[in-house]
């Protein structure tokens, strides 16, 4: 190009910046409307998934790590904390005990439980045709109290902590080996999926959270080398529960964003993120935990809100369970305590490796095992056991043999009560919807509730209603009907006029909500059996073609149903009690319970990792200025489930 053609591009690109200028001095002199104030869009910059941390916070354990690991790291999810004055009262947070257990009526039900365990193992018969002889517990407990213990070689003890230079607190593995004799309170940050809040010292929400930042910091620090002060580089992917308390929830964001100091955050449901990890567009994720069992259906990485569903038992009352059995069977480790850690982590073992769910083995088989504790030998004790191993894992679908008297057992997703930091919400919506709406639909519900047999239409139902239908288990109402209509209980009319007249009556309304109370918590007292569970979320789903997907597609994620057996089981009794149409309608039943060869209680975290790769999670991150500035608003706006 010569010199005179430079000039001349030169001279046009100045023309143009001149026309650019005189434009927006006219624009200057227009008054523009002023637009209300919006939640801006997020940035679209490419993220690294190495400055991605993936956590996923369970009640006993923590998986936690790099969205590019391969594996997260897995420890206990427990802190100790050093007392601030000596002669402070210790605390110690339980871990197989739990309330409802020591009531009159536990030991009966408990009973009653094993008695329906026991008809199911002996109804069923072996692969090879022939029914399982009964064992009678007197046959093990006649060897297992002649069992006296061997002595083993102590070259490798194990030790408590050493906290002679007194810190003030202890996280994980370390936490759980501290000397009950040590000044030291010992407390478990989430308890049923939700965080520990109680009345005991340490139970506020305040100290909950500073227990979580205290864990989360020092595992990011110690063990992913990841300097604090660099977390500003640094963002979040973390997973709640399906059922989520929203306040706790809130609570956790700020906390990691303002305090921990992330740059952004994505908050996604576990269900969700199993299908990730598991490489499924839809399933019915059934995720068995520690502590509790959460059900959901989930379909192309939306969770369905009606088939949420959370039992609040799971591994740990297993385990309890099978100690009960074991005790009654004559254990030969005698001074075992469900108040000692190290014995639940015993017990915890035992189960893992003595447990099962194939009816195939039957009769008394002999089985070892060691303990070894500090301050004390190492001992190898031998045990004899017989059907003690298939019933405890049974448990989880005759919950009355864990003998839990008077405690909710069943959870169910309830709508936000409002925010005062976020008002434009759901309940604005209905609120402010306008006169002439709610004329036209108050006219289209007597029109169906006039019809034969009326029920209501589920359009009221699917927007929340007066009364909130869709918090109400399918199936609940007083007609008794099994059946709903779009994924909602059915209402007969009396129940439809009560809704009808709301708006203008106030007796119907208050008739209403304390029926609906009532059923609620009859429903909520009830402990299903898991596959009574499964079969309800699967019914709470509003298509038979829906309904159909997920029972070909049955997910099983989490720790506490990784039984010998248990696939097999598990699909046995949900084809048996299934509804009979669908029968003839679903292909193919099918129960995953190691989708790729994966273990199962890493594919919801490792579902967090895939989210933090994917293109389309670029618009769900929420940025620390946008919490620092709208707050809870941003959930609402950015979270990938209805808020």
């Amino acid at each position: 190009m010569t010199q005179a053609e430079k000039e001349q591009d030169n001279g046009k690109e100045k023309e143009k910046e001149r026309d650019k200028e005189k434009e927006k001095e006219q624009q200057r002199g227009v008054k523009r409307p002023i637009a209300p104030p919006t939640i801006p869009d997020p940035l679209q910059e490419q993220i690294q998934s190495n400055f991605v941390i993936v956590i996923h916070p369970g009640s006993r354990t923590l998986r936690i790590g790099r969205a590019t690991d391969t594996l997260p790291l897995t420890i206990p999810h427990v802190i100790a904390r050093r007392h601030k004055q000596s002669g402070q009262p210790r605390h110690e947070d339980a871990w197989l005990l739990r309330e409802g257990l020591n009531k009159p009526e536990s030991n009966e039900q408990r009973q009653n439980g094993l008695k329906m365990v026991d008809q199911a193992i002996w109804s069923k018969k072996m692969s090879n045709g022939v029914r399982r002889t009964p064992v009678s517990a007197e046959q093990a407990r006649a060897y297992n109290c002649q069992i006296r213990p061997a002595v083993l070689d102590s070259s490798f003890r194990v030790k408590w902590t050493n906290t002679a230079h007194h810190p003030p607190h202890l996280v994980g593995e370390e936490a759980l080996y501290v000397n009950p004799s040590d000044c030291y309170n010992i407390h478990w940050p989430v308890v049923r999926g939700q965080l520990n809040v109680h009345a005991g010292p340490g139970g506020s929400l305040t100290a909950v959270l500073a227990d979580l930042e205290t864990i989360w910091s020092h595992v990011i620090q110690k063990q992913l080398d990841i300097p604090l002060k660099d977390l500003k580089y640094y963002r979040c992917i973390l997973l709640v529960p399906d059922i989520y308390n929203r306040q706790h929830v809130k609570e956790v964001v700020s906390m990691l964003l303002l305090n921990m100091g992330f740059s952004a955050i994505i908050v996604h449901q576990e269900s969700v993120c199993a299908t990730f990890g598991s490489g499924l567009s839809s399933a019915c994720v059934v995720d068995v935990g520690d502590q509790k069992t959460s059900l959901c259906c989930v379909e192309d990485g939306v969770s369905h809100r009606n088939s949420r569903l959370c039992l609040a038992y799971g591994g740990a009352d297993v385990t309890r369970t099978f100690f009960w059995l074991l005790q009654r069977a004559g254990f030969p480790y005698r001074d075992c305590q469900l108040s000692s850690r190290l014995d639940c982590q015993l017990l915890q073992h035992l189960k893992e490796t003595f447990c099962h769910l194939n009816q195939d083995i039957s009769g008394l088989q002999d089985h070892e095992f060691q303990t070894r504790f500090p301050e004390a030998p190492a001992l190898l004790y031998q045990v004899r056991l017989g059907d003690e191993k298939l019933e405890a894992p049974m448990g989880l679908f005759y919950p009355t043999t864990f003998g839990i008297v008077g405690q909710k057992m069943t959870s169910l997703q309830y709508r936000s009560q409002g925010n005062s930091e976020d008002p434009h919400d759901e309940q604005y919506l209905l609120a402010t919807q306008s006169k002439q709406d709610q004329s036209s639909k108050s006219a289209a519900d007597r029109k169906a509730i006039s019809r034969p047999g009326g029920g209501l239409d589920g359009e009221m139902s699917s927007q929340g209603g007066v009364g909130e239908l869709s918090d109400l288990p399918r199936g609940c109402g007083s007609s008794g009907s099994g059946g709903g209509t779009k994924g909602e209980m059915e209402l007969g009319p009396a129940q439809g006029e009560c809704l009808m007249g709301a708006g203008e009556v106030e007796e119907p309304l208050s008739a209403h909500l304390s029926r609906k109370t009532a059923i609620m918590s009859q429903f909520e007292s009830k402990a299903l059996g898991l596959d009574k569970a499964i079969l309800h979320s699967i019914d709470c789903c509003a298509s038979d073609e829906t309904k159909r997907k997920m029972y070909s597609s049955i997910l099983v994620v989490g720790g506490g149903l990784m039984f010998h057996g248990a696939q097999e089981f598990l699909l046995h009794r949900i084809i048996n009690k299934m509804p009979p149409s669908f029968r003839r309608l679903v292909d193919n039943v099918e129960v995953i319970t190691r989708p790729k060869d994966m273990d199962p209680q890493l594919i919801s975290w490792k579902g967090g990792a895939v989210l933090a790769c994917l293109d389309t999670t670029q618009e769900m991150w929420i940025h620390q200025r946008e919490w620092q500035r709208f707050g809870v608003r941003m959930l609402r706006e950015r979270a990938a489930f209805v808020w």
